[in-house]
């Protein structure tokens, strides 16, 4: 029997989680058993797991579960440097190269578990079967647009926080936008086709910000792009890798420009083919503007958990991506599961 194991997460500002008791109904309807820890921040409640069938355990006790659970969670583990015995489902990022992420590896090593990233979970032609790109985008851009707000009250934006509901957050936009008439600023969009992508166009169209949406054939030539500069706010969906353009050079800071926002809602400042170059680290929920220069104002945001804010849909929607795999869990060697731990094995040596 698979035993699924949904740990508590021990991030600040975490509250999302990649199962819901519906799912976990399911699961157990098919003969899986599921333990759910108890959870400070979580935003589904635990009562609705045990309603489900689930077992309930403490916070954070997964590391005493039996050596045949499979721990699932969202983000990093508690970095206490302890070996990992389990199999652990969870966003590892620990296959590029970083820092952290060898470190984690090496936990791994020590302990002989194994790590099914949940970045890596593709299908048969690559592409990832379950993502909070659309939510992390519809954030995204409503922090951007908090910053521009900020910025025409002469104002540095303040920390952000989460929202019971979408719904919440537009209110709370449209509230903001009072003082301001009509004023709307003007937005593009890199990336516009894809997921994250279009969770920002929803976002700008639903407050009314006119939006340019720019995909892989309007960005083939390579630059440079001085459409970047002409628009108020400037909104990175696409991942840094090799071959991807410089749509905001060092230069900007400097030049003539309208760009006052920049959202780098990709979030990848410290790879060497990020394609904004003024800006060096992530902003947290506590300070999500980085003011990079003065005059004129240039202020980037590049918050690295975004769908946290919306912790309800973004669970609900990431959870329905994923339970038909989590389904397939007694073939850990076949399909997703089995291209995953390929991936762990080749970052292993």
């Amino acid at each position: 029997m698979v035993h699924l194991w949904v740990r508590a997460e021990s991030r600040a500002h975490e509250e999302r989680v990649g199962i819901t008791p519906q799912g976990a109904a399911k699961l157990i309807a098919s003969g899986f058993q599921v333990s759910v820890e108890e959870s400070r921040q979580r935003i589904l409640p635990i009562a609705d797991y045990a309603a489900a069938g689930c077992a309930i355990a403490p916070e954070f006790s997964w590391v005493d579960a039996p050596d045949d659970a499979i721990i699932f969670g969202l983000k990093e583990l508690p970095e206490d440097g302890t070996p990992l015995r389990h199999r652990h489902i969870m966003f590892g990022h620990a296959y590029k190269g970083q820092p952290d992420g060898q470190v984690l590896l090496s936990r791994f090593r020590a302990g002989g578990g194994t790590l099914l990233d949940l970045e890596y979970l593709t299908d048969a032609d690559g592409r990832r079967v379950a993502a909070f790109g659309y939510w992390a985008g519809y954030a995204g851009a409503a922090v951007s647009l908090m910053c521009w707000i900020a910025q025409q009250q002469g104002a540095v934006a303040d920390a952000v926080r989460a929202y019971p509901s979408a719904n919440h957050l537009l209110a709370e936009l449209q509230q903001s936008l009072v003082s301001l008439g009509t004023q709307r600023p003007t937005a593009l969009i890199i990336g516009a086709l894809g997921r994250v992508g279009a969770g920002a166009a929803d976002l700008c169209q639903a407050m009314g910000v006119a939006t340019t949406k720019w995909d892989m054939a309007e960005t083939a030539s390579g630059g440079p792009f001085p459409e970047a500069l002409a628009h108020d706010i400037f909104l990175n969906c696409i991942l840094a890798r090799p071959g991807t353009p410089v749509f905001v050079p060092a230069s900007a800071k400097t030049a003539m420009r309208d760009l006052s926002v920049i959202g780098d809602i990709a979030c990848d400042p410290d790879s060497d083919f990020s394609p904004i170059k003024v800006y060096d680290r992530t902003t947290t929920w506590d300070e999500p503007a980085l003011r990079v220069h003065d005059q004129p104002v240039l202020d980037v945001t590049a918050i690295d958990n975004l769908p946290s804010m919306l912790p309800t849909e973004s669970s609900e929607d990431f959870a329905a991506q994923l339970l038909p795999h989590l389904l397939t869990l007694d073939a850990l060697h076949d399909g997703v599961w089995g291209r995953a731990q390929v991936c762990f094995d080749r970052a292993m040596g």
